[in-house]
C-alpha cells in the first residue's frame, strides 16, 4: 500500500516524533511510505536518517498544491495536524482518496466549518478516549481511538550524571517535568505545588525542561514564593529523555493534555508519575502513577512527597506503568492498529468503486 504521512509543522514535539514513528512502524510492516513535511526542519532530517522517503516543501501553500496536483500515486493519506487536514480535504474531494486525520489535543473544536472538515475526513483517529468523548460531543462521527507510541532510547546516562556533580546537587532527590511553558500545562500550579512541597522537606531539587510563553510569568512566581533554590530552569534541551535517568520522580501538571506522551516515556524509564487528571492523563496513570485535580497544587505536592517517601509503592506503580507502556504503546501495536484501519478503508473504496461501476 502507498501511504502519504503529512506533517508540516517548525517544531520537534510530541506530534512530530510521533510521525516518525508511524511513518516507521507502516514502513516496517511492508508499505510504501512517503512523508510530506517543510525542508530543513528537524521533521525532515530524522526521517531521511531513518531512510524514509521524504518530500520536502517549502511552505503550506506548496502542501495544498501537492494536494491538488501529486496524491495520485497514493492509496491512503494520513494528516497530522489540523492545517494539513484542511489541505487534504481538496485531494479527497478530487481523488476521491480516504483520508485520516490523528487529533492529539484535548482542547474543544468550535464552529461549522471545523465540523464539515471532520466529518468529511473518511476517519479520525483519538489518541485518548477523552480526545473521543469531545468530539463525539461536538457532533463527529467518525472516531476511533489507536493511542501513541512510547519508544525508549539508550540514555546517555553519563550526561545526565555530569549534570548533577556540574550542579552540586549528588545529595538531592531530583524532581523533574519535561513540558513547554504554555497555558495548556498549567505551569503556575506547578510552581505551587513545589513551593507546598519545599514546605514538607528540603532535601530535593526540582528541574523543569521546556521553554514557552509562561517563562516570565514563571519565573516571577518562582521569585514571588522564594523557591528559587529549589526550582531551575533549564529551558529547552535536546535529547532531554537522558535526564529521566536520574529522576525520582516525574511530575505532570497540566490543565488540558491529549494523552502526555512525556509521562509514557516516565513509564519506560521506570520513573514513578505524579500527575493532574487532565484529558487523556486520567487514562494512563490512573492505576500507574498518583492522580491528582487539575489546578489542586496540594493534591499534587503530597502526590509528589508520597511517592518519595515509599519506596515500595514507588516499585509497585513502576513495575505496573512498564508493563502497561510495553503492552499498550509499542510501536508493533499501534502500526498494526493502523495497518488494519488503512487496509479496511482501502477495501472499502475498492467495493464502493466496483459497485458504482
Amino acid at each position: 500500500m502507498n501511504i502519504l504521512e503529512v506533517n508540516t509543522e517548525k517544531s520537534w514535539r510530541g506530534g512530530e516524533r510521533q510521525t516518525l514513528y508511524n511513518a516507521l512502524g507502516l514502513k516496517q510492516l511492508g508499505h510504501n511510505v512517503t512523508l510530506l513535511c517543510l525542508r530543513d526542519y528537524p521533521l525532515a532530517k530524522y526521517a531521511k536518517q531513518h531512510n524514509i522517503n521524504v518530500i520536502e516543501i517549502n511552505n503550506n501553500i506548496n502542501a495544498l498544491f501537492f494536494m491538488l496536483l501529486k496524491v495520485k500515486a497514493f492509496d491512503i493519506i494520513h494528516t497530522q495536524t489540523a492545517s494539513n487536514q484542511f489541505h487534504a480535504l481538496f485531494s479527497k474531494l478530487f481523488f476521491k482518496k480516504p483520508l485520516i486525520y490523528t487529533r492529539r489535543v484535548d482542547f474543544v473544536p468550535k464552529g461549522k466549518l471545523t465540523l464539515f472538515k471532520y466529518n468529511s475526513t473518511t476517519k479520525v483517529i483519538a489518541i485518548s478516549q477523552a480526545i473521543k468523548l469531545i468530539l463525539e460531543k461536538f457532533g463527529v462521527k467518525n472516531v476511533e481511538v489507536i493511542s501513541d507510541v512510547a519508544v525508549s532510547k539508550q540514555l546517555n546516562t553519563e550526561r545526565a550524571k555530569h549534570y548533577i556533580v556540574e550542579n552540586a546537587f549528588e545529595t538531592k532527590k531530583i524532581i523533574a517535568t519535561t513540558a513547554a511553558l504554555v497555558p495548556h500545562k498549567d505551569p503556575i500550579t506547578l510552581v505551587r505545588a513545589i513551593h507546598k512541597l519545599s514546605l514538607m522537606r528540603n532535601d530535593f531539587m526540582f528541574l523543569h525542561f521546556g521553554d514557552g510563553v509562561l517563562k516570565q510569568e514563571v519565573e516571577n512566581e518562582i521569585e514571588k514564593l522564594g523557591i528559587k533554590s529549589v526550582f531551575k530552569l533549564n529551558g529547552f534541551v535536546n535529547d532531554v529523555e537522558d535526564f529521566f535517568s536520574i529522576m525520582n520522580v516525574f511530575v505532570m501538571s497540566s490543565n488540558e493534555e491529549g494523552l502526555g506522551s512525556s509521562v509514557l516515556d516516565a513509564f519506560l524509564y521506570k520513573v514513578p508519575v505524579a500527575s493532574t487528571n487532565a484529558g487523556g492523563l486520567n487514562e494512563i496513570v490512573t492505576g500507574n502513577g498518583l492522580v491528582s485535580s487539575m489546578g489542586d497544587s496540594d493534591a499534587l505536592a503530597n502526590n509528589i512527597n508520597e511517592l518519595l517517601n515509599n519506596e515500595n509503592l514507588c516499585k509497585k506503580l513502576t513495575h505496573k506503568a512498564f508493563e502497561y507502556v510495553q503492552n499498550k504503546h509499542s510501536n508493533e501495536s499501534i502500526s498494526l492498529a493502523y495497518d488494519i484501519l488503512f487496509k479496511n478503508l482501502v477495501k472499502c473504496r475498492f467495493f464502493s468503486r466496483f459497485f458504482h461501476h
